[in-house]
């Protein structure tokens, strides 16, 4: 009980001097959602000063320091991660405005650099109907005579599993992928093989 008064004196400090006790920002909250981060390196700033390191696969970020009611916020990148050209390609859409309450709506959205999947096909002669696939990518593979035949996917974002197989055998043939699945690394990958038996 003796200690009761002291308590209610130190928290009135506190509430008189809000900086020394480490909360003497305002009270609005900014933040929104983040996607396309996969690596450490993105860096948001508000108002050219208030920076915040935002996490590898992050869906959301808050600033730490709010702002007072009715200030303007501004929210830049800074910083992107490696697996991103440039900060041009992380985009942020809503992110300037009046605080009139806590923000959310702030949108940042970064374009991950891709990279080109390809291979050879042995054995594919004449034969026609192969389709191969990676994901949600469906190639239809023509003929055209050489041997090995090149074929391309569509690029693959870096540091995302790629899996090639295939969807139909051709007419007379019977194709096995090999060098098929693995991880999008930071250049191209075009040692995927489809061989072709009759």
């Amino acid at each position: 009980m003796i200690r009761s008064p002291l308590r209610a004196g130190l928290a009135l400090a506190c509430a008189l001097s809000l900086s020394a006790c480490g909360g003497g920002d305002g009270d609005v909250f900014i933040g929104g959602n983040v996607s396309g981060v996969t690596k450490a390196g993105l860096v948001l700033t508000n108002n050219d000063g208030d920076d915040l390191a935002v996490e590898p696969n992050s869906t959301s970020f808050f600033f730490a320091t709010r702002v007072e009611t009715d200030a303007g916020y501004n929210v830049k990148v800074k910083s992107v991660p490696p697996n991103v050209d440039g900060i041009g390609n992380c985009v942020v859409s809503g992110g300037s405005g009046k605080a009139v309450f806590n923000i959310t709506t702030v949108q940042v959205f970064c374009n991950i650099r891709t990279h080109k999947l390809s291979g050879n096909i042995i054995g594919l002669g004449s034969a026609t109907g192969l389709e191969l696939v990676n994901g949600s990518d469906r190639q239809t593979i023509a003929p055209t005579g050489a041997d090995p035949q090149t074929f391309n996917m569509a690029p693959v974002t870096e540091d995302l599993a790629y899996g090639v197989t295939i969807l139909r055998q051709p007419a007379g043939r019977n194709c096995a992928v090999e060098n098929g699945t693995g991880n999008m690394r930071e250049a191209d990958i075009g040692n995927v093989v489809v061989r072709c038996t009759q």
